[in-house]
C-alpha cells in the first residue's frame, strides 16, 4: 500500500497520526524527534511508520521524497489489515 506522509522533523517526541491536506491529497502526519540532517529524520520516519502499522522495518520502503517533508512510502502487507489502521491514524 502506498501512503503519502507529511513529516515534522525536530518534534519533541515521535508520533504517527493526523491528517494533512496538501496539494497531492491527504497525507498521514509523522512527527519525529530526529533532525533533518544526513537522512536521520527519514530513517526515523520509516521506523515510526513500521511500528505504527505493526510491520517489520524492511516492509517500509521510501518511494519519493528523500529530502522533502512530503514523502511517499510503500508499506508491504495485506491491504485488508493496513487500510483500517491507516484510516484510524488519519483520524
Amino acid at each position: 500500500m502506498r501512503i503519502l506522509l507529511r513529516v515534522k522533523p525536530g518534534a519533541s517526541r515521535t508520533a504517527v497520526g493526523g491528517r494533512y491536506d496538501g496539494a497531492a491529497g491527504p497525507a498521514l502526519v509523522v512527527a519525529v524527534a530526529a533532525r533533518a540532517v544526513e537522512g536521520q529524520a527519514t530513517k526515523a520516519v520509516l521506523e515510526a511508520v513500521a511500528a505504527a502499522f505493526g510491520v517489520r522495518r524492511a516492509a517500509v520502503t521510501l518511494v519519493r521524497g528523500r529530502t522533502s517533508r512530503d514523502k511517499l512510502v510503500d508499506v508491504d502487507g495485506e491491504d485488508a489489515e493496513l487500510r483500517p489502521r491507516l484510516e484510524t491514524l488519519l483520524g
